[in-house]
């Protein structure tokens, strides 16, 4: 009697990937072929509102291929979203997550899977080198994932991104989670589950632009934090006691060189010390206002992503 397969769900972002497309899917036909003795498996696209050819071409291999997926949104959502919806609509009982630039080889789900076996829940890819990025991005991504580390109440892995192997019961707690502003690669440790820690060689992007440029990825660095930590504003809050303080202890000190007649230090160190204030108000005011800002999109309720149509499903 033979054994029934388990389904492995592969889940693919993808935006403005035209160049990549006809490079990535080859290699997914590799890794079918590789793993067709112990799962089956079906190949999910997102196409996150491309503006070129990305959307066609993937409705030609679906058409081609019955395992290719496609879901098309209506706009740009965003990378996270690409993949929250990815997951929604697998039905794997172990789903991964790949972006379809090839930095993380999909070759690697074969060996990755074989951890999952072994009773791990999630085996996320830890990247030990990173090539053909620049010295600044490399170093700016390490002091971001200490920093995410150190803000977070929950140990989040270091050096990693969203490429990884989840089991469906990590996945279907993932579904239950309707926050808005979502950092993926924060909430799957949150959740718990068994995990291992799959090491390997990120590699170039093998063709198109990158779709995090300085710019965005400060924004995702500032959203991850302010979406997956309130100690910013624990922070905030030891800032404000440090600057009462500092001003007590200044307004003692002049105080004291008022009574015993000596000469008040000059109008420019107070004014400096007035402005010094009135910025880190104006800061703290605003990091308060992050806050507000998120906590107003998540109450409007609306949905995460609006689909136009899906392929294949």
């Amino acid at each position: 009697m033979n054994k029934i397969k388990k389904l492995f769900s592969i889940v693919i972002p993808a935006m403005n990937e035209q160049e990549v497309l006809p490079i990535i899917v080859p290699r997914l036909l590799g890794v079918i072929e590789s793993l067709n003795v112990r799962y089956d498996v079906e190949i999910i696209f997102i196409d996150d509102g491309s503006k070129d050819k990305t959307l066609h071409i993937l409705k030609e291999y679906s058409k081609k291929y019955s395992n290719f997926r496609v879901i098309s949104f209506s706009r740009n959502f965003g990378h996270q979203l690409a993949i929250t919806a990815g997951m929604k609509y697998a039905s794997g009982d172990y789903i991964g997550i790949i972006d379809a630039d090839l930095q993380d080889p999909p070759e690697l789900f074969d060996e990755m899977l074989k951890y999952i076996e072994d009773g791990n829940d999630i085996v996320y890819g830890k990247r030990i080198s990173r090539s053909g990025e620049s010295f600044f991005k490399k170093i700016t991504a390490k002091i971001f994932y200490r920093l995410l580390n150190l803000m977070s109440d929950t140990p989040l892995p270091l050096d990693t991104g969203d490429f990884r192997i989840i089991s469906r019961d990590v996945v279907n707690q993932l579904n239950e989670m309707p926050e808005k502003h979502r950092y993926v690669r924060g909430m799957i440790p949150w959740i718990g589950y068994k995990s291992y820690a799959f090491e390997y060689m990120r590699k170039e992007r093998v063709a198109g632009d990158t779709k995090y440029p300085l710019k965005k990825m400060i924004s995702f660095a500032a959203n991850a934090i302010l979406s997956f930590s309130s100690k910013p504003l624990d922070i905030a809050f030891n800032i404000g006691l440090f600057s009462i303080m500092a001003s007590l202890l200044l307004f003692f000190y002049l105080l004291y060189l008022k009574l015993f007649s000596f000469v008040v230090p000059g109008i420019t160190v107070i004014i400096a010390i007035v402005i010094l204030l009135s910025g880190i108000q104006i800061l703290l005011i605003g990091l308060v206002g992050r806050y507000i800002a998120k906590i107003f999109e998540e109450v409007k309720q609306r949905p995460l992503y609006i689909i136009k149509e899906t392929i294949n499903f």
